[in-house]
């Protein structure tokens, strides 16, 4: 089943919670790659050098397929599973929760461990705006310019988004399609690189 759209959050926020003495600060992050991830728990971990866990979870993709949780030292699945839990039940994706433990002295035990991280994860999530965005794919589209027009029809037909454009004698169109419109709109295309054979159409 193909996915057309799917939920994340629209900006930063952040949650706390307190529990004997320990301090639970959560920090919620719409995020777009592995990469972003790593720089996001890298600066937290710079900030907060001197607490005791760094623990997380997140999901990337529309089909929620790639995702991981990560206790830091914590019993295992104490801490990054319930922050896991919390991305899941909000069904969001594309969603990083960092949550940074500061120890209080008293030790709460793996309930009270899954509990602590479960309300702070919840409480950044909650104080975020959540959002739906369409799922997109790229293209390259070229063509000769005097076959401008008509491919600029199918752009504005179609609803792409144009990314980047380049008009030289051999020109090229980057263009963003909704997921929901690709299939309409690759049949257009095919009929119109019937019709010109100078015409290419490929995903980036």
């Amino acid at each position: 089943m193909e996915i057309y759209s799917f939920h994340t959050i629209q900006s930063y926020s952040e949650g706390f919670y307190k529990k004997s003495g320990s301090k639970f600060l959560a920090f919620a992050y719409p995020v777009a790659s592995e990469d972003e991830i790593k720089s996001k728990i890298g600066g937290l971990k710079k900030k907060y050098y001197d607490a005791t866990h760094h623990c997380f979870a997140w999901v990337l993709g529309a089909d929620k397929a790639k995702f991981r949780a990560e206790d830091d030292g914590e019993p295992n699945h104490s801490a990054g599973d319930p922050i896991l839990g919390q991305i899941r039940s909000k069904e969001l994706t594309n969603v990083l929760v960092v949550v940074v433990r500061y120890f209080g002295g008293t030790k709460l035990g793996v309930g009270g461990l899954i509990q602590a991280y479960k309300s702070a994860a919840e409480e950044a999530l909650n104080q975020a705006t959540l959002i739906e965005e369409d799922v997109t794919m790229n293209f390259l589209v070229r063509y000769p310019y005097d076959e401008t027009s008509e491919v600029m029809r199918l752009v504005k037909d179609f609803g792409t988004k144009i990314l980047k454009q380049e008009y030289l004698e051999d020109c090229r169109l980057e263009i963003q399609v909704k997921q929901i419109n690709r299939s309409s709109l690759l049949s257009k295309m095919e009929l119109l690189q019937a019709l010109s054979h100078k015409i290419t159409f490929e995903p980036v």
